[in-house]
């Protein structure tokens, strides 16, 4: 079987590299978003004022109001970048059972969802 390299198509990474080189915004953006990622991967919490003031002082707007976004509730989101604790566990039961709760609205009473909830385990 030939790979997509045979075909003469490059990579994604080669494209947003060419991408990058003719953008400049799109290059800084794209650091931004490699240094958040770090972050988060890393769980460096204590990194995210630098990374906050850096994303302000850049001329990206929409960059900028994520950042002053994040200083509305800092200490949590500095948390949720550095403490292990995940949500994770909980949203795996809940997005179940709002995909139930969707495909019911209007449909049947409490009863059956009731019903459903429970045979779905």
């Amino acid at each position: 079987m030939a790979s997509r390299v045979d075909h003469g198509e490059t990579s994604d990474a080669d494209k947003l590299h060419r991408l990058r080189e003719r953008d400049p915004e799109l290059d800084r953006l794209t650091g931004h978003v490699r240094r958040f990622a770090v972050m988060m991967t890393g769980r460096h919490g204590d990194r995210l004022e630098n990374w906050i003031a850096d994303a302000e002082q850049d001329t990206l707007a929409p960059l900028a109001s994520f950042a002053r976004n994040l200083l509305r509730d800092f200490d949590a989101v500095r948390n949720g970048l550095s403490l292990p604790h995940s949500s994770g566990a909980v949203a795996g039961n809940i997005n179940p059972l709002k995909m139930l709760k969707r495909q019911m609205f209007g449909r049947a009473g409490l009863d059956l969802f009731r019903k459903r909830v429970l045979l779905a385990r």
